[in-house]
């Protein structure tokens, strides 16, 4: 069950950096390029960023995963204390991304600028985040998490459904994730070539 449940959170992990990735690259095309972006991409994609890891992902993280290895020992409680604080934040952190692309949409003052720094900050964040759970935590629970702790851990995430691939998706996830690959350019998604402005 260990590889079962970190496969998935791993899985969930890369579903996230996906998003991620596209959100720095179309803001790269911006600054680089001068692109108008797709709104409805956006939009998509700071939905999911907003949705996907605040009511499934982090919670069973807490729940399960750092619930469980802070029984089995004290060496992670400064890593997850972290990682909780990054949780309690990240969704404070989507809302003023959210704030930056609405003043760039409603033509503010420095708004373009804006968004994209809140963008390329809001990825680093991320990418910082989830490199701490998979470089720190995770090995962590490899080692003194036992077989009921994984079996609790995969029965728990496993009912999230990889919002990419999962065999029993929440079907919410999957059709914005396909939405959001089909709404993106290549090379990050099957959508339309963007011109530049």
């Amino acid at each position: 069950m260990l590889n079962t449940a970190l496969t998935i959170i791993l899985d969930e992990h890369r579903s996230l950096a996906a998003v991620t990735h596209g959100l720095r690259f179309i803001v790269r095309e911006m600054r680089e390029k001068g692109i108008e972006p797709d709104s409805k991409l956006l939009w998509a994609m700071l939905y999911y960023i907003d949705t996907f890891p605040q009511k499934l992902h982090h919670p069973k993280e807490e729940a399960y995963l750092f619930r469980r290895l802070k029984m089995r020992t004290r060496e992670a409680d400064k890593a997850i204390m972290e990682l909780e604080r990054q949780h309690r934040a990240g969704a404070e952190h989507v809302k003023a991304l959210e704030m930056a692309l609405g003043r760039y949409e409603a033509g503010a003052p420095g708004g373009r600028e804006a968004f994209m720094a809140a963008a390329e900050t809001f990825a680093d964040e991320i990418a910082v985040h989830m490199a701490l759970e998979e470089n720190v935590v995770i090995p962590i629970a490899k080692q003194h998490l036992q077989a009921e702790d994984w079996v609790e851990i995969a029965q728990a995430f496993g009912t999230n459904g990889d919002p990419r691939f999962g065999a029993e998706p929440d079907q919410e996830f999957r059709s914005l994730f396909s939405r959001i690959v089909n709404l993106a350019p290549p090379p990050i998604g099957v959508g339309p070539s963007r011109t530049t402005a």
